[in-house]
């Protein structure tokens, strides 16, 4: 399973378009976002990372739209099991809601969100392995110990965590100062990297993010704190052609890790495919990182526990 090739992230996907309904404050159509699709797809971008809380299917249904017309077999899908929003109704079923939405009888990449109780959700995945209805397991936002518990209750029926997706990028890096990229490494599972680009933060905008979004509140008073590490990674993206959010992505891929990005407009593709293209050198990354350290911010989510 393993590749390095960015995932297209669709969060934003699931936003009704009204500030303060979903985390982005997004005002997206469906003709936009099958522009993304047919450009993403042009360059060989083809895994689309969603989830059922985004939106609260929103987004996947949003998905399925744009990718009509697709073959099957010309993309992968990844999507996400949230404990928290079960209620009642087990995984199987919830994993139902999602085919339907998604308009497929599998997932390639079915992931349980948190790790709100690894023990009782984990074995519930075995089922629907055997089945066919997901191709590969992966744990969001779980920490070493949780990795481990996981991972040992898929082995006992034959399977295994293969991949990992946490919070990961210059600001936040916390999964690699716990040990779980080195895990990753050790043990051939694929570590998704989310919030490369901190809902924008690090793309170098000096204007606020959209007011009534949830991530104004979270990054809009920590913008001036960046200026001196987003300067920088402009800097060594003029040098290439590219952009400092093209900086953070390269940053990402070469720490071994497959980013993944959120893509709303077709122009944000090209950032990915310029992305790939850059390889920054051992002395930029250790610059980067301490600029990163120095502006000593925490951007941990709200729904992620320490590492």
């Amino acid at each position: 399973m393993t590749n390095k090739t960015p995932a297209l992230g669709t969060w934003a996907w699931g936003d009704s378009g009204k500030a303060g309904d979903g985390y982005f404050g997004s005002q997206l159509t469906e003709y936009g976002l099958r522009e993304v699709v047919e450009k993403a797809h042009s360059n060989g971008l083809t895994l689309w990372d969603t989830a059922m809380v985004y939106g609260m299917g929103r987004s996947e249904t949003a998905l399925a739209q744009a990718l009509k017309g697709y073959a099957r077999s010309e993309y992968q899908l990844s999507t996400k099991f949230t404990p928290q929003a079960a209620g009642d109704d087990l995984v199987a079923g919830m994993l139902e809601q999602s085919l339907d939405r998604l308009g497929t009888d599998y997932v390639d990449l079915y992931w349980i969100h948190n790790p709100a109780d690894v023990a009782r959700w984990t074995p519930l995945l075995i089922p629907l392995l055997r089945s066919g209805r997901i191709k590969h397991v992966g744990v969001s936002n779980h920490n070493l110990k949780e990795i481990a518990l996981a991972d040992q209750i898929l082995g006992e029926a034959g399977f295994r965590v293969e991949a990992v997706q946490n919070h990961y990028s210059l600001l936040y890096r916390s999964s690699e100062r716990a040990g779980i990229l080195d895990h990753c490494r050790e043990h051939d599972v694929q570590f998704f990297a989310y919030l490369v680009l901190e809902q924008g933060a690090l793309t170098g905008r000096t204007r606020p993010l959209p007011e009534g979004s949830s991530r104004a509140a979270v990054y809009n008073g920590i913008l001036p704190q960046l200026q001196t590490l987003t300067d920088r990674m402009g800097a060594i993206g003029e040098a290439r052609g590219a952009s400092a959010a093209d900086v953070a992505i390269a940053w990402a891929i070469a720490k071994g890790t497959t980013p993944i990005i959120g893509v709303t407009k077709a122009g944000h593709v090209d950032g990915l495919v310029r992305a790939q293209g850059i390889t920054l050198t051992d002395e930029e990354i250790a610059e980067l990182e301490a600029l990163a350290d120095a502006a000593d911010v925490d951007t941990r989510g709200s729904w992620e526990h320490a590492m």
